[in-house]
């Protein structure tokens, strides 16, 4: 019988965006990256290593200083070191909405307990890049770009029906962000009916840029909204 793990990497591995893009955005696959591919599938066995329904989390899209270079969502080479115990051989990478997310992992009782009952993506599964002004490679969000998010649209359907086989509760699902990626992915949901409930929660990145100082409050409302779902629903 195949794991959770078993059946994630092989989402990872199989991930390949078809669509035609605006002129001058580029995908950004970590997974065409050999080191990523591995460290990410040693991440999953590690913790995904079971049958165990899960709570999906969905960000935005991959950064480039997180699962850009892990494979692992929200996570940077400083918290798959630190906090996972896995070892990363390249650039190490510190990204702040990693920071934040691993916050809340540790409040919630640490990595083993968190993610054998979570399980973070992004409602598009691959990232996007732009050259700036500057000739710099920047993070791109599916939003950014009218043209962008209706090429990735069918993409991103595609990939939220195939997570559901990896073995996610269809009751409730999490939304980094409150704005746009809320407000896409609620119109999304009325139109596919993926899940019963989606709750917003403030982007990670968005509480560490502007809310610092009141970032405890955040982590308690988290906390707060995770341990509902738990008590509810397992």
């Amino acid at each position: 019988m195949t794991t959770f793990a078993d059946r994630f990497i092989q989402f990872n591995k199989d991930l390949h965006f078809s669509g035609k893009l605006p002129r001058g955005i580029k995908v950004m696959n970590p997974f065409t990256d050999e080191t990523a591919l591995q460290i990410s599938s040693t991440f999953y066995r590690k913790f995904y290593s079971d049958n165990h329904l899960r709570f999906l989390i969905l960000g935005i899209n991959p950064g480039r200083f997180g699962a850009g270079c892990t494979g692992v969502p929200f996570t940077d080479t400083k918290r798959l070191m630190n906090n996972c115990g896995i070892d990363f051989p390249g650039l190490k990478t510190h990204e702040p909405s990693s920071v934040f997310v691993y916050e809340i992992i540790d409040a919630m009782g640490g990595v083993n307990n968190f993610y054998s009952k979570f399980y973070i993506q992004s409602v598009c599964p691959l990232g996007f890049t732009i050259t700036n002004k500057l000739g710099r490679d920047v993070n791109y969000n599916y939003y950014d770009d009218k043209k962008l998010e209706k090429a990735a649209l069918p993409f991103i359907i595609e990939n939220i029906k195939k997570q559901f086989e990896l073995g996610i509760h269809k009751e409730i699902a999490f939304c980094f962000g409150t704005g746009k990626n809320f407000h896409f992915l609620q119109k999304l949901n009325a139109e596919q009916h993926f899940f019963k409930e989606i709750i917003p929660l403030e982007h990670p990145r968005f509480i560490m840029q502007y809310k610092s100082k009141s970032k405890e409050s955040y982590v308690d409302k988290y906390v707060k909204a995770f341990h509902e779902a738990i008590e509810k629903y397992q």
